[in-house]
């Protein structure tokens, strides 16, 4: 069968397709990625950002400080839409096997960045139901069974976000080749960072006319608003960044076989794979300690700044762009200075030294009471924050085997989510211990960073024990051995 031996020769990036109009015609490969194409793309990242201070930042800081909820609800509701991580897995196998709107990718952007924008609004309308029926009649069934409702729907926003972020991952690897890949994940890395920032700002400016003691009607029209217009300018962004994308600049047809031997790889032997090699058992283990105890005080800082500082929403909201300011700073020092001179593991290791210090820095600052202070301890928090993560991010891609690259990049995300939920939930139950243990609210604040600060320790001492090699060594058996047992 000469023809079908003329595909297997080819490479991945050549491999013929029923689309083709004559059975040995080899199709051009799509244009690559200009430079600004790469930034139209991270529009969507962009409006990740933005919704991200909706959800963790503004809806958080009203549900606990204006409304009375307990933080460790409030934080164990938001959580739920990074306990449905798991369908990350789900979404990036069904975008690869069945298309939605006739593309593999935008379809599911479009339809789950629809879902998630129009649940956002519902979520907050449940916090005020929660606030009424909790001022009403306090912790009854009733109460309760909002305070569920609210955990549902964050759920079903978790689901959304998957359903359109996984897909969109996907995407960048088929929109782009091993040479210009980094830069992409780059730049749109970058937006992310930028989306929080411009998040913060707009809802600085939003709910600027909502103070401490204005009437609840007042902060429900202004919250409502920022929740109505934030949203459909997400959407907005959405299609910006993506239409006509796919169908010009995807090499996913192109890679089909490699796709389709992809799909024999369910999710229990993902986890063979990475479980098979010492080394990745430690590494996902530093990666979720580390991930905890980095994300901890997004749960508490907005109230931290209400509580301990007195400043008013729209002051706390603004907190977000200096950590996202300092985040984006990190990011771009790592790659372009940091990471050249020390080497990654040097350089994450530095980056947690950093992060445990500038932890301790809260809480000096709280004690001073200034907001300045907190202004700049959070500044240099985010500058350590994104040297950590854009480490972590590098030294992830050295433990990540190419013959499925998808499988642990898809894992990696996993990870992330359920350390994310995970640290929201640990932080407001922190500090919830905290107030019952001490009277002094900045006493209660500074033991979630301190528990923080210790975490951070012993993600560094799990990554001594972090060797690359050892896992180059390990992983490429292991995967074959998976390889060769979906055949027979």
């Amino acid at each position: 069968m000469p023809n079908e031996r003329s595909r297997l020769e080819t490479t991945p990036n050549d491999v013929q397709t029923s689309t083709a109009p004559y059975p040995n015609e080899i199709p051009p490969k799509p244009p690559r990625l200009s430079l600004l194409m790469m930034f139209r793309l991270g529009l969507f990242q962009l409006g990740l950002g933005m919704m991200s201070v909706l959800t963790l930042g503004v809806i958080n800081r009203i549900t606990i400080d204006e409304l009375g909820v307990s933080a460790a609800v409030a934080a164990g509701a938001i959580a739920m839409h990074q306990f449905v991580a798991p369908a990350r897995v789900w979404f990036g196998q069904m975008s690869d096997s069945k298309t939605l709107l006739g593309m593999h990718r935008t379809g599911y952007i479009w339809f789950g960045s629809a879902v998630f924008t129009a649940v956002s609004f519902l979520a907050v309308q449940v916090v005020w139901q929660l606030g009424a029926s909790l001022e009403s009649v306090g912790w009854t069934g009733a109460t309760t069974g909002w305070a569920l409702t609210l955990a549902g729907v964050f759920a079903i926003y978790g689901l959304a976000l998957s359903a359109s972020s996984t897909p969109f991952a996907a995407l960048l690897v088929d929109v782009s080749d091993d040479d210009n890949r980094s830069k992409l994940v780059s730049v749109t890395w970058s937006m992310l960072m930028i989306g929080i920032v411009i998040g913060a700002i707009a809802s600085s400016v939003i709910l600027k006319q909502v103070g401490l003691d204005s009437p609840i009607e007042q902060l429900q029209a202004s919250v409502n608003r920022l929740f109505t217009i934030v949203p459909i300018a997400v959407v907005g962004l959405t299609i910006i960044a993506t239409a006509g994308v796919e169908n010009k600049y995807s090499r996913f047809s192109q890679r089909s076989s490699l796709a389709e031997r992809e799909d024999g790889i369910g999710f229990k032997d993902a986890l063979k794979v990475l479980t098979a090699s010492r080394q990745t058992g430690i590494f996902f283990t530093f990666l979720l300690v580390m991930s905890v105890s980095l994300f901890m005080q997004d749960a508490v800082m907005e109230p931290y700044g209400g509580e301990v500082f007195g400043m008013e929403v729209s002051e706390t909201a603004r907190l977000n762009a200096y950590f996202g300011l300092g985040t984006l700073a990190g990011i771009a020092l790592t790659g372009f200075a940091i990471v050249p001179r020390l080497g990654k593991q040097r350089t994450v290791r530095l980056a947690c030294m950093g992060v445990a210090i500038a932890l301790c820095g809260f809480i000096v600052a709280g004690v001073s009471g200034q907001p300045e202070s907190l202004m700049v301890a959070l500044g240099v928090f985010g500058l350590v924050s994104g040297v950590l993560t854009a480490g972590a991010i590098g030294l992830m891609l050295d433990l990540t085997a190419a013959e499925t690259a998808g499988t642990f990049i898809g894992a990696w995300g996993l990870a992330q989510a359920i350390a994310r939920g995970t640290s929201t939930v640990l932080g407001g139950a922190v500090l919830d211990l905290g107030k019952a243990v001490f009277s002094a609210p900045v006493l209660s604040y500074g033991l979630v960073f301190a528990v923080q600060a210790v975490g951070m320790c012993c993600a560094l001492t799990l990554l001594r024990r972090v060797s690359i090699q050892e896992f180059q060594e390990n992983a490429r058996a292991a995967i074959s051995a998976v390889m060769e047992n979906e055949m027979d």
